[in-house]
């Protein structure tokens, strides 16, 4: 059976969300999708080029229809959206910062992001850092409570799952210092 390139990172994603990260290497891919390692090189160049396109396969699963008009419930919807992708995986957060963080791909919610800063009238060079400090915030948050959860699944720590997350409020925390750096309407109208 000939596999295509979708075949194989849809097999990918199954074999993370099964058996995690450090499970998902080539040999176990080719035995998944009865191949032979080598046969998965007709469709990425290497594993770092698998995991991006499991990055970018696990962001568009998540993506959702529409965003809201203001720039700050754009950057809400974006990194919620984030989040709840990778969470929808097991180490989706690893995968998907990683991914990001070697430009290899996962590149969707930082353009996202400058889109929604630049629209909402900040200058460039603090579009980027902000850009880049909301998704360290989303990364790192998520990442957190991925491996808690994870780690209480399996008995590797002896406590409960949290009831609640404080996402929310650290991205309002992380906007409302964004807000601040924002021009306002009357520094056009200075001498």
């Amino acid at each position: 059976m000939r596999h295509h390139r979708e075949d194989v990172v849809d097999r990918a994603i199954t074999v993370l969300d099964t058996y995690g990260l450090a499970d998902l290497t080539m040999r176990r891919l080719g035995a998944e999708l009865g191949v032979q390692p080598s046969a998965l090189y007709h469709h990425v160049a290497n594993k770092q080029t698998l995991l991006a396109a499991v990055a970018d396969e696990i962001l568009a699963r998540g993506r959702r229809a529409s965003r809201p008009a203001p720039w700050d419930e754009r950057v809400r919807a974006v990194c919620t959206e984030l989040r709840d992708a990778m969470l929808a995986y097991r180490d989706g957060a690893d995968v998907v910062a990683t991914a990001h963080a070697f430009g290899l791909g996962a590149a969707a919610p930082y353009d996202e992001l400058v889109d929604a800063l630049t629209d909402g009238g900040f200058a460039d060079d603090l579009v980027r850092t902000a850009a880049r400090t909301l998704l360290h915030f989303v990364f790192g948050h998520t990442s957190d409570e991925q491996t808690h959860l994870q780690a209480g699944s399996v008995g590797a720590i002896d406590d409960q799952p949290r009831d609640d997350s404080d996402f929310e409020l650290g991205l309002a925390l992380v906007l409302d210092g964004i807000r601040l750096r924002l021009p306002s309407p009357d520094a056009s109208r200075r001498p």
